[in-house]
């Protein structure tokens, strides 16, 4: 089955001593992938030792899980310490520059949900309308993207909101715990169902 694409996400268990050549690894399999890729962002998380890859399509195409495994085989060429990897076609539905986008970003936020039946409409206007324009607004905040996840299921949630920062205090300032704590964030958010919340740092 074909599904709208703009980046294929890489998620994969990579101990500590493989890190310092993840970069390579991401520049590797973008340039050795059957499917023309480019690395938008490459982020690693030491709580739970996983590596999201995000690449990028030239233009969204509407790609075949048929392309999954051969973009699976690629990365674990491209990474041969990488364990556990699991590939997702992402379809983007919001982007925005954040107030710090002229700075580099040094950790990765990701939210990952699904919604409860019946919230969808109404969580994905929420985080469109209010909340990721919102965060956005934020500084510290670099770019706030909320993408769809084709290929969820089995711990990977559907919907995928990530934000790039320039410090992890961002989450606790003052700016942005007023978007988190508003009216309709109080009506969305019970409605979050499996939901993942992790920090990564970015990989250089």
């Amino acid at each position: 089955m074909t599904k709208p694409t703009d980046f294929i996400l890489i998620k994969a268990s990579v101990s500590p001593d493989a890190v310092p050549a993840l970069a390579q690894a991401a520049q590797l399999f973008c340039k050795q992938s059957p499917t023309p890729l480019s690395l938008h962002r490459s982020a690693w998380s030491a709580d739970t030792q996983t590596l999201y890859l995000y690449a990028r399509l030239s233009k969204r195409i509407e790609l075949s899980d048929d392309a999954l495994p051969t973009l699976h085989a690629a990365f674990a060429q491209a990474c041969g310490q990488a364990q556990n990897i699991r590939v997702a076609r992402l379809e983007s539905v919001f982007s925005r520059d954040g107030l710090s986008h002229a700075d580099t970003p040094v950790f990765h936020y990701v939210v990952e949900t699904d919604p409860e039946n019946g919230w969808a409409d109404e969580i994905y206007r929420w985080y469109d309308t209010e909340h990721m324009p919102g965060l956005a607004a934020v500084s510290g905040c670099i770019l706030a993207m909320r993408l769809l996840n084709h290929d969820h299921g089995a711990g990977s949630p559907v919907s995928f909101a990530c934000y790039d920062l320039v410090t992890t205090e961002t989450l606790g300032s003052p700016d942005w715990l007023a978007v988190r704590h508003t009216a309709w964030s109080d009506i969305a958010r019970p409605h979050f169902t499996n939901t993942l919340r992790t920090m990564f740092d970015v990989v250089a």
